[in-house]
């Protein structure tokens, strides 16, 4: 075991030791947080399918705003290790204050412009749905869109945390807010009755109480980036330039992608409250299984951005190749172990008897699909991205959701009529012809010749 470690994941830029030492705590993390979704859409499925749907749908729009800034945060966190692996400490403590201040800005406009627009963007994207939705709805994106600067700020922090190898502690401070989160919606929806509006108030305190401890780690407790407070307000635009150049593409592609997610979710909406309840939950299971792939590839970030800062490229590719295979056997093993397991899982949610077996065709099929096709789609372009190569792959993710998972999953699932699944399989085939382009790019040389610092 130690010739094959040795042989696949170390190197001259690091060894494996180093590797998994940073792969560890972040996997933990998405475990957690993973476990943590599960755990509050089972709780607030007892406020009945009307709540669930809501929560759903708005999540939808709130992932498609916070990966906007948290894309921010992913260039920050290129920056910080590529100046980590060339050894220049002073630029990366300024890396690290240019991302927190550009994403809690960030966050502040897009959480003020959201809460003030809050109805035409409802009734604009989901108006179609019942008013008890629709009221849960509302409730739920506007006290969402007040957490975003807490977020933010924690995103921010971790991110750059990551970016220097210390995932340790980016796990200690995304443990502590999700477990705020989930404490506080126990105590609000299950004890409190509170329903959406509960799971509201504790996203809430939970995000801002994880923002001020990140902020106190960053000041107080870790003397590596040798920061205060004054220098969040003194941003070096050349630094600025260099987070964006990473951030804003990829920013760009959160929208484009994840405004397809939305916009496939309007389809979805017009099938029915069951479609909608099928689709949470069956998104909410394959989440569980992608739970080790997810953790590789925001690893993948840290070791490649300092491989390139170190100006190794054979360590580089030598470590891409092992992330992939290793992220199709975590894959392949995560789902020979749970999907035997679909009952009692399922049975969290407690779903209408009705959909249980389209919740399962859904599983089955993006199980045995995503083997082979999720570590191309996702921890490859992950890996250019941290390369520099931010543009082509946002260009090239945008392209392939729009013209595959949305057009086509319009097709399959409304043309025909296919429903759900006709959906779902659009994005299995969208996640093939982009990790084929992906990997197109990555046995060529353009993908490491940018020059970030």
């Amino acid at each position: 075991m130690n010739g094959f470690l040795e042989k696949h994941f170390s190197g001259e830029s690091m060894d494996y030791r180093q590797i998994f030492a940073l792969f560890l705590p972040i996997l933990i993390d998405q475990a957690f947080i993973v476990g943590l979704n599960l755990v509050n859409t089972a709780m607030i499925s007892s406020s009945g399918v009307g709540a669930v749907s809501a929560v759903n749908m708005v999540d939808s729009l709130n992932i498609f705003l916070i990966n906007v800034f948290v894309a921010v945060a992913t260039g920050g966190t290129v920056v910080v290790a590529q100046y980590k692996g060339s050894g220049n400490d002073q630029m990366v403590s300024r890396a690290a204050a240019g991302t927190v201040t550009s994403v809690a800005l960030m966050a502040l406009g897009i959480g003020l412009l959201i809460m003030g627009l809050h109805n035409p963007v409802l009734h604009m994207l989901f108006g179609s749905a019942s008013p008890d939705v629709l009221e849960n709805a509302r409730v739920y994106l506007i006290g969402s869109s007040a957490s975003y600067v807490g977020i933010a700020i924690v995103q921010a922090v971790c991110g750059a945390l990551r970016g220097i190898g210390k995932t340790r502690a980016s796990l200690v401070l995304s443990l502590t807010m999700n477990l705020i989160y989930v404490v506080l919606n126990v105590v609000f929806i299950n004890f409190m009755q509170m329903g959406v509006f509960g799971m509201t108030l504790a996203v809430n305190i939970a995000r801002y109480v994880g923002a001020f401890c990140a902020l106190y780690y960053l000041f107080k407790v870790d003397i590596t980036f040798h920061l205060r407070v004054r220098d969040l307000f003194h941003i070096s635009l050349s630094m600025l330039r260099k987070i964006m150049f990473i951030g804003l593409p990829f920013a760009a592609e959160q929208m484009f992608f994840n405004g397809g997610k939305i916009l496939t979710q309007v389809f979805i909406v017009s099938l029915g409250t069951y479609a909608i309840a099928t689709n949470a939950i069956a998104s909410s299971l394959a989440s569980m299984f992608q739970v080790p792939a997810s953790a590789l590839s925001l690893t993948v970030v840290t070791v490649v951005g300092q491989c390139i800062g170190r100006e190794n490229i054979a360590d580089a590719r030598k470590f891409i190749k092992s992330f992939l295979w290793l992220g199709s056997c975590s894959l392949a093993v995560i789902g020979l172990i749970l999907m035997p397991l679909f009952r009692p899982l399922v049975g969290i949610f407690d779903p209408p008897a009705e959909i249980v077996n389209d919740i399962f065709l859904l599983l089955l099929i993006t199980t045995i699909v995503q083997i082979a096709l999720w570590p191309i789609s996702f921890i490859l372009p992950s890996a250019l991205r941290a390369a520099g190569d931010s543009r082509f792959t946002s260009l090239t993710s945008m392209m392939t959701m729009w013209m595959f998972r949305v057009v086509l999953g319009y097709v399959l699932g409304i043309v025909m009529g296919i429903g759900i699944l006709g959906v779902w399989l659009a994005m299995n085939c969208e996640w093939g012809v982009r990790g084929v382009i992906f990997l197109w790019r990555f046995r060529g040389k353009k993908w490491y010749a940018h020059k970030l610092i």
